[in-house]
């Protein structure tokens, strides 16, 4: 007697997606008659037959959205996940969370089991190596099976669907400007996330103020290794005569106070330090850490309001994608002048 299989299992023995293996179960046009063929004839081999409470969850709505995000353990994305929480509670939702870590393929495995399972639509934030490889076809296969999507902070442009943002270079120039302002010179820009969308926009912006002051000067240090990210930043204080740093996350900003500490700078008279999210790194730092606050609650109630008037507001007129922006305020504290 052959064993049964899932879909999934199916789909990983032919090396190809959850989705590809659905529609040729189906004989979708879109598939190619050789790969329905194959479909077929494994499925056969296996006598694999269609899960049925799956299916029915797939054809009626389930009042389940899908949440996927690439880390947990960032105050921001915990916030996110909280207000998005919150505002689909209140309209009779539930939702499902899958946790990408930053990998594009267990982004992918995540958007296809839930596509296949129960959700009535996706709210979603990119992963690092997502936004490196720049590979969308998963999320592209969800706008041709017109799944609703909403995007949130970091988002693509090639992606046309519901988006929710912070004015993120608006929010760096607004650091930077403050920084030049009480007095420095020579500012240091830290990060782990130059190659995110986030993290250029927020590098540009601080590019564009220093470049209409010509006096203040700005250092770029990427941050190569996470690991040993305590003695990159160490080292690279030591050996440049800095008197600012924004730190474009949370975690560099900190690490900065630290390390400056360390080093037996006084924070903020010799050393500035601004960094992003007001998480529990930014109220705990010593001396607590100027902060650009990304109203990450405010954020997530705003992508679920955006996803479920979607879902509860379904029309033949053609849907036209829209983005929201959340404004950022700066939060002044002891770690600047």
């Amino acid at each position: 007697m052959r064993k049964k299989v899932t879909l999934k299992q199916l789909a990983k023995e032919l090396n190809l997606s959850i989705s590809t293996v659905s529609k040729s179960l189906k004989n979708d046009s879109e598939i190619s008659q050789k790969t329905i063929n194959r479909v077929h004839e494994l499925a056969n081999f296996y006598n694999y037959k269609p899960n049925a409470l799956a299916v029915s969850l797939k054809s009626n709505k389930t009042k389940t959205i899908g949440v996927i995000l690439p880390e947990i353990l960032n105050h921001f994305f915990a916030k996110v996940l909280y207000g998005i929480e919150q505002q689909a509670s209140e309209k009779g939702y539930k939702i499902v969370t899958c946790i990408t870590n930053e990998s594009f393929e267990k982004e992918v495995e995540y958007v296809e089991m839930l596509n296949y399972s129960s959700v009535d639509g996706f709210i979603m934030a990119l992963s690092q190596e997502t936004q490196m490889y720049n590979r969308l076809y998963h999320v592209k296969e969800l706008q041709r099976d017109d799944v609703p999507i909403v995007m949130f902070d970091r988002v693509s442009e090639e992606i046309d669907c519901d988006k929710v943002i912070v004015d993120d270079k608006y929010a760096s120039k607004t650091a930077v400007q403050y920084l030049i302002e009480t007095g420095c010179k020579k500012i240091a820009v830290i990060s782990t996330i130059f190659d995110l969308s986030v993290g250029k926009l927020r590098l540009e912006g601080a590019r564009e103020v220093v470049a209409e002051n010509t006096d203040v000067g700005l250092i770029e240090f990427p941050i190569m290794n996470i690991e040993k990210e305590e003695d990159e930043i160490e080292l690279f204080i030591k050996s440049n005569n800095i008197d600012a740093v924004l730190g474009l996350d949370e975690t560099a900003a900190a690490i900065a106070i630290n390390m400056s500490n360390k080093l037996g700078y006084r924070i903020p008279d010799d050393i500035s330090v601004v960094g992003f999210t007001d998480g529990l790194l930014s109220k705990h730092s010593y001396p607590k850490l100027t902060t650009v606050s990304q109203h990450a609650e405010e954020l997530g109630a705003k992508a679920a309001d955006m996803l479920l008037e979607r879902l509860e507001n379904v029309s033949e007129t053609k849907y036209s994608a829209k983005t929201e922006v959340v404004k950022t305020s700066l939060i002044l504290r002891d770690s600047t002048k």
